[in-house]
């Protein structure tokens, strides 16, 4: 029986096509040193930056050293019960966190699992943590208002969608009051809000949480929670898993606000974890790609433009100052990212001006793009007011005689202090703004005495509700005063002050 050569060759080749079972093969590594929430590890050959590892007692790490002869990693749980000579797995995939419309409404941590109590998130889709941002190409320029319902900031520091704006001040001085405020006036306006909480205590989030939920702008919100009991890994990783579930609401053309409070923290919780890694320390101790790290995670706001569906992530950053210092490294580092800053003195915030902003240092380097034609126009000559009494005021203190026309600025400016001071949890609509800046810069209320100023506001605010609904409808819908309007405004106010000098 002659058997040829070529028949064994095809019926081997057959057999090798039927042969279908896979080899799996799993890199892996042992871990030679543990402590602190890093661990080193020796082995996995084909890991990858930011790659997700999996440690004994279903922990998890992250990979972010990759040296000559081991991975230096990071824990994103807790280290008890791992030793060293434990087996490391590599997954194969970066860190991911799940994105959805079911995330919105809940609390969830670092990992983007939920610590609210209500249950697991019912969700598929998982994205990296760390994406990148946008390019110029895919961009367009930020020109639609994202309105705060704060007077001061809209009318002199305004905020547009896919902006970058810095919330900056000592501690204590309503921060995160001016960003919880923002949240709430996005109530109805289809906005996505998240907030990260990094390094904060838990009591001041479930605050936040209970205060959101009884106004109902947990409806549209995701809380982040990073506490200050939490690893410093799980602590620097938590804004970028919050700007990962804003992005994907960004893709489908929607419009996203996101709070990082605060990045003072997250900069230490990364210096804690770069320490530990044995990476060098620059000034201040921080590590030198402590810029880069904040820069790729704000780069990642932007506008879309209307190819990709215009859709657009805000971002409003928050610094911790010590004794007002903004030349310090992080905060000058955070400024030179972001396109404007809001800051907060303590001075003005205890002498009762709140919100406490400095509108001498504060700027929006987007500016009047961001502003509706009706509030450019009450608007343009406010900051300049403020400017004028400021330094009157400071000049007055000495006891000189002032001429009239001193004296008269003086007293606007008071006024107009006043006008934008504000209770918490209590944004104003933008027409409501207009009006009432219009009334002050326009020296309509000159005669109102200036602690009253406040009473004057709410009544007037009521007044035109009942008896001038129209005039505040024309500022929605036309976005601009006509010489009519201005006119039929500054009737209305004459009217209203009649009356309330009247009762005063």
């Amino acid at each position: 029986m002659n058997i040829k050569p070529e028949e064994i060759t095809s019926i081997i080749k057959q057999e090798i096509e039927k042969y279908e079972k896979k080899i799996e093969t799993v890199d892996s590594g042992t871990i030679i040193q543990i402590g602190d929430g890093i661990a080193r590890v020796y082995g996995l050959s084909q890991c990858m930056a930011g790659e997700l590892l999996e440690f004994p007692n279903n922990v998890y790490g992250m990979a972010l050293n990759l040296e000559q002869d081991n991975v230096g990693c990071v824990l994103l749980g807790s280290e008890k019960g791992i030793k060293e000579g434990d087996v490391v797995k590599s997954t194969g995939k970066v860190v991911e966190v799940p994105v959805g419309d079911a995330i919105v409404g809940r609390v969830v941590n670092a990992l983007g699992q939920p610590i609210d109590g209500k249950g697991p998130i019912k969700t598929t889709e998982t994205k990296p943590v760390e994406l990148i941002a946008p390019g110029v190409i895919t961009r367009q320029s930020v020109k639609q208002p994202l309105q705060t319902g704060l007077k001061a900031i809209d009318s002199m520091i305004p905020i547009g969608k896919g902006q970058r704006e810095l919330i900056i001040g000592d501690r204590q001085t309503g921060k995160t009051a001016i960003a919880i405020d923002t949240i709430i006036n996005q109530k109805g306006k289809d906005v996505i809000c998240i907030y990260v909480a990094i390094g904060q205590k838990q009591s001041t989030v479930a605050h936040i949480y209970n205060n959101l939920t009884e106004i109902g702008a947990m409806d549209y919100t995701i809380i982040v929670s990073a506490t200050a009991s939490e690893t410093a890994p799980l602590q620097y990783i938590a804004p970028y898993a919050g700007c990962t579930m804003g992005e994907y609401f960004m893709h489908q053309g929607k419009d996203v606000l996101i709070v990082y409070d605060d990045l003072s923290k997250h900069a230490v919780a990364y210096r804690t974890m770069s320490l530990l890694l044995r990476r060098p320390p620059g000034r201040e101790a921080y590590p030198g790609d402590v810029f880069y790290v904040h820069s790729r995670l704000l780069e990642r706001a932007a506008k879309l433009s209307d190819k990709l569906g215009g859709g657009s992530l805000t971002a409003l950053p928050i610094i911790e100052t010590l004794a007002g210092d903004v030349t310090a490294y992080i905060p000058t580092n955070v400024i030179s990212i972001t396109d404007g800053q809001i800051f907060l003195e303590s001075e003005l915030f205890y002498s009762g001006q709140r919100p406490a902003v400095n509108a001498g240092i504060s700027v929006s380097r987007v500016g009047g793009n961001a502003q509706i034609k009706a509030m450019k126009q009450v608007a343009g000559s406010l900051r300049l007011d403020l400017a004028q009494y400021r330094e009157l005021a400071a000049f007055a203190q000495f006891g000189s005689d002032l001429d009239k026309e001193s004296k008269k600025r003086l007293e606007k400016g008071k006024r107009l202090m006043e006008i934008l001071k504000q209770p918490q949890y209590k944004p104003v609509p933008v027409e409501k703004q207009v009006m009432i800046l219009y009334a002050g810069v326009n020296e309509h209320i000159l005669d109102v005495p200036v602690d009253k100023i406040g009473a004057f506001e709410k009544g007037f605010m009521e007044f035109m509700d009942t008896h001038h609904r129209e005039v505040g409808q024309e500022i929605v819908d036309k976005k601009v005063i006509s010489d009519d309007l201005g006119k039929r405004l500054g009737d209305a106010i004459e009217e209203y002050k009649k009356i309330f000098l009247a009762e005063v």
